[in-house]
C-alpha cells in the first residue's frame, strides 16, 4: 500500500482484502459485463438525423472547442446534447 495515496474507507477495505487474499470471485460477471455492454450500444447508437441551423459564429466556436477536444465537431455537439438532455452538463 502507498503511504503518500489517500484512500476512502471502502478503499482502504478492498485494498486490504485484497493483500491478504481474502477477495472471492462474483458470480455471474459475465452476464453482467453483456448487460451493461448492450446498455452503451443502445445509449450511443445513432439511428436519429438533426438538422438545425445556428449563426456561423456559433458554428466556427463549437468547430474550434471540438478540435481542442481532439473529436470532430458533429461528434462533440452530439456529445453536449445528450450530456444536456440526461442532466449531466452544467449546473443544472
Amino acid at each position: 500500500m502507498k503511504k503518500d495515496t489517500k484512500y476512502d474507507d471502502e478503499e482502504l477495505e478492498i485494498l486490504k482484502a485484497w493483500e491478504a487474499g481474502t477477495l472471492k470471485p462474483v458470480s455471474g460477471v459475465a452476464k453482467q459485463i453483456k448487460a451493461h455492454q448492450a446498455a452503451a450500444e443502445a445509449t450511443f447508437k445513432k439511428d436519429q438525423r438533426l438538422n438545425i441551423r445556428i449563426s456561423s459564429r456559433d458554428l466556427r466556436n463549437l468547430q474550434a472547442r471540438a478540435l481542442e477536444e481532439g473529436v470532430p465537431y458533429q461528434t462533440f455537439a452530439a456529445s453536449l446534447l445528450h450530456k444536456f438532455v440526461s442532466g449531466h452538463l452544467g449546473n443544472q
